[in-house]
């Protein structure tokens, strides 16, 4: 596809049922993966779609006793695996397709694809942020076909699909010629100064300016498809800012004009908030957008860099989104978007602009991070889904399912240069289920970042330190744990397996997807109760939290001791649960605990407080109703 004018939305929606959308986004349990690093659909010894074990494919899953650190054995070989990590690696839709039934029975529901869009062909941008072309999906990953195919899939086996999407940039489909700036080694600079600066050409396939930078749109001047930028409507030098690199992402308008590296950023519009003038692009980035909804029957957009994007042209581009997704059925389109810089600037851009959610990256993830690994006070995960100052409003409000919630991500931007997946040190390695308990059981929409249910070890540091959050879980030439060749799609793991029993639970409890949350007091001699507290280095401690719906209390708790069991009473609701009564564990890491029951007492220093006693195991994590 070359031309928006060739497309006609009303012809590819006429007559056509399209997947409805879900009557909650808080009721879903989210997976992200990075496309190219998933699956190249060669894998042998894995349980397919429908359950049953596949035979073919040449890769073995993955035997730690063997094949942990086996790709950097000697310098040289972990100098290739490094670099692998920075280039394509192999993983495909058709590979994903394949896996739907691994998500499925893990108990997730709807699933965050990286961006499949063609990426400039000169480039190694693996992840799909480089587009070249907004109209077709990269060869890489396969065709439409494959596309289309993969959301049948999962749509068939309940899991909606939510796409990666970019607005504010292109890949690197233009190359400046600058006449300012020169940097120590005789090179020219393109520091974003608030200035445009003049343009050499258009980028042909091979990276080259070779491609006269004019309006192309009506021109006869033959250019193939990894030449520029496609569609066709979209090679017109006022489509882009041309104002160089940010080096200053807080500084205004700098965050907002620059270029994100060589990234080239796109000119959406000017004007106020409430009087905003879409330009060309930004009209025709809706239509493209429009078009993969109707193209591939998407449920959901994951919405790039919205800190980079004036709150008008977002404003316009989630209006014109919604709609059209209203008029095929879809009435609960979810608009998710990445918006870095803190929470108050997170809510005061959902309030601006219409978006459904943002993504927890900026303070959620260290601190969910935080508490489990005992390295902050629980109250300071807590508090971010309550009511402040911070986000000017004066009534008690709730975030629930505004904010997705993760322990990992693809670009740990809170962390800078020092990239590290939960599990990179020992204690994470030990918590890590207690983390995917906590985050999927507390307010927020929990994400899954694939790999984490395996363990994935990942970190590194200084420019690239990406990569080493991206290892394939296919295996593929850069595998996890340092492994070369070897799958990771095991359902016999631990953590994969006791996962799926809480995601289950979490499905069939209203109260524990939309439940209120309240951190519960603990004591440790039934009198002096208060919140678990950070003293010292870490706070090793039970960790309770109560999810209530109307009428229903479910009291869940960890154990941020990897090493030792803990005890402490725990307060409970004595309105809902009366003295004498009983909680009864539904699920426990320590499974012989199951079944059993605890009888609320009054304890406190006046025997006015209703509780309970509670014993976790190292590192554990139970539910009790």
């Amino acid at each position: 596809m070359t031309r928006l004018q060739n497309i006609d939305l009303r012809m590819m929606t006429k007559n056509r049922k399209f997947h409805p959308s879900p009557t909650s986004w808080a009721d879903q349990v989210l997976y992200f993966l990075l496309l190219d690093r998933f699956s190249d659909g060669s894998e042998h010894s894995y349980r397919g779609n429908d359950g049953k074990i596949v035979s073919g494919g040449s890769t073995a899953p993955y035997n730690p006793a063997l094949d942990n650190g086996t790709a950097v054995t000697t310098p040289a070989a972990a100098a290739a695996w490094r670099e692998a990590g920075g280039r394509w690696t192999g993983g495909t839709l058709q590979g994903l397709t394949a896996k739907i039934g691994y998500l499925k029975r893990l108990g997730i529901t709807a699933l965050w694809v990286s961006p499949v869009f063609k990426q400039v062909a000169f480039q190694e941008t693996y992840h799909g942020y480089g587009i070249q072309n907004f109209l077709d999906v990269d060869p890489h990953f396969g065709n439409l076909t494959d596309l289309r195919k993969m959301v049948e899939t999962a749509h068939a086996n309940g899991i909606h699909v939510v796409l990666d999407i970019i607005l504010n940039h292109t890949g690197d489909i233009f190359a400046y010629a600058p006449n300012r700036y020169r940097k120590p080694d005789g090179t020219m600079d393109v520091r974003f100064d608030g200035n445009s600066y003049p343009v050499r050409g258009f980028n042909d396939r091979h990276g080259a300016a070779t491609i006269p930078f004019q309006d192309l749109t009506t021109s006869s001047l033959p250019l193939g498809p990894d030449d520029a930028i496609w569609p066709q409507e979209l090679q017109n030098p006022a489509c882009f800012t041309q104002k160089g690199e940010i080096r200053n992402w807080d500084n205004s308008p700098e965050y907002l004009d620059g270029d994100f590296f060589s990234l080239k950023n796109v000119y959406l519009g000017s004007g106020t908030d409430n009087d905003y003038t879409p330009s060309p692009a930004l009209i025709n980035l809706c239509q493209i957008y429009k078009y993969w909804i109707a193209a591939a029957d998407i449920d959901g957009y994951r919405i790039d860099t919205v800190k980079h994007m004036e709150i008008g042209a977002m404003r316009f581009f989630i209006s014109a989104i919604k709609e059209f997704a209203l008029t095929i059925g879809k009435s609960n389109f979810f608009l998710v978007g990445e918006i870095t810089g803190g929470r108050e600037r997170a809510f005061d851009t959902l309030e601006s602009t219409g978006l459904d959610a943002a993504l927890g990256i900026d303070e959620v993830q260290p601190k969910l991070e935080g508490v489990v690994k005992g390295e902050c006070n629980p109250a300071d995960f807590f508090n971010l889904f309550r009511n402040s100052l911070l986000v000017h409003k004066d009534s008690h409000l709730w975030f629930k399912d505004k904010v997705v919630t993760m322990i990992n991500d693809h670009d740990q931007v809170c962390k800078g240069q020092n990239k590290a997946r939960f599990c990179a040190d020992s204690i994470g390695g030990k918590l890590v289920l207690s983390a995917m308990a906590f985050n999927a059981l507390t307010l927020g929409i929990p994400c899954i970042y694939y790999g984490t249910e395996q363990l994935f070890d990942g970190q590194g540091a200084g420019d690239g330190a990406d990569r080493y959050i991206r290892e394939c879980m296919f295996g593929g030439p850069f595998g996890a744990f340092r492994s070369q060749g070897r799958h990771f799609f095991n359902e016999n793991g631990p953590v994969y397996r006791e996962l799926g029993k809480i995601l289950k639970l979490r499905s069939k409890r209203l109260v524990l997807r939309r439940g209120r949350q309240y951190l519960r007091e603990i004591s440790g001699d039934g009198v002096n109760f208060g919140p678990p507290t950070k003293l010292g280095d870490r706070l090793l401690s039970i960790i309770p939290w109560s999810r209530i719906l109307d009428s229903e209390e479910i009291l869940l708790a960890i154990n941020t001791d990897p090493e030792h069991p803990r005890t402490a009473w725990v307060l409970v609701d004595a309105g809902l649960h009366p003295v004498g009564s009983s909680l009864k564990c539904v699920y426990s890491t320590e499974a012989k605990q199951v079944g059993t029951l605890l009888t609320v007492q009054l304890k406190g220093p006046s025997g006015s407080i209703a509780a309970v006693e509670l014993q976790l195991p190292a590192a554990g994590f139970e539910v009790w109703e």
